[in-house]
């Protein structure tokens, strides 16, 4: 999911988005993408005193909150460290979660991965390869006093970038495994899909660019909604 930031005037909107959104392979050469955020990484103070920062890791729904046009501010003004990466699925995740979560020392961690998975961008893909990886990650923040929030898949009715796929009923079958998963484990489910889905599981009209990214109107509605989750992880 490379983000393209630059469009040409002109251009009509279906191309815009899907430049906007490209979806291409991670470089074999760095397949889980560590050198995206290494000179970021170094450069990150580590945290004040009392100060309780949060990591939002995922893929592009996090990587372009506030980073491109049309997807609002990415809360302006807290200690929230925005660490995803286009394109990327749960396996990627898992392998720099040490690298892009542990290492920058965060109070909590908000999760937001999985649809990649479902759209085969790096292979083919079950729910239960993608829970394993949602096991693996929450276990490893644990281990080092990270308090874990788990969000929902957000709804997607088809990808652009992989026709011929229909994700909506997996989706909610790996959304009812987060939210059970939480339960069992005393995390927090952030429940975005609820609040986004239409009774098909597609996007709400005027909250996704493409069906899939959010607008600014679709980041509007979850922005408050991690805030809320963040408070509770806290407060647990």
């Amino acid at each position: 999911m490379r983000i393209v930031c630059k469009i040409a005037v002109g251009v009509g909107l279906g191309l815009m988005v899907g430049q906007l959104f490209a979806q291409t392979p991670a470089n074999s050469s760095d397949w889980p993408q560590l050198a995206r955020y290494r000179a970021d990484n170094a450069a990150l103070a580590p945290p004040a005193p009392g100060e309780q920062r949060v990591v939002f890791y995922g893929d592009s729904i996090t990587d372009g909150w506030g980073r491109i046009e049309d997807t609002g501010t990415f809360f302006p003004g807290k200690p929230y460290v925005n660490r995803g990466i286009s394109g990327q699925t749960t396996p990627q995740m898992l392998v720099r979660f040490e690298q892009d979560v542990i290492h920058l020392h965060p109070a909590a961690v908000v999760i937001l991965a999985g649809t990649n998975d479902i759209a085969g961008n790096t292979g083919p893909s079950t729910p239960a390869m993608i829970e394993d990886n949602f096991r693996a990650m929450t276990a490893i923040a644990r281990q080092n006093g990270i308090k874990v929030v788990l969000a929902s898949i957000t709804p997607a009715f088809s990808y652009p970038w992989k026709p011929g796929i229909a994700p909506a009923a997996t989706i909610r079958e790996v959304n009812g495994w987060l939210r059970d998963f939480c339960a069992v484990q005393k995390l927090v489910y952030l429940d975005y899909y609820s609040a986004m889905a239409d009774e098909k599981g597609a996007m709400k009209p005027g909250l996704a660019k493409d069906g899939v990214h959010p607008t600014a109107a679709g980041y509007a509605i979850m922005g408050p909604l991690a805030e809320a989750a963040i408070k509770q992880a806290f407060a647990n």
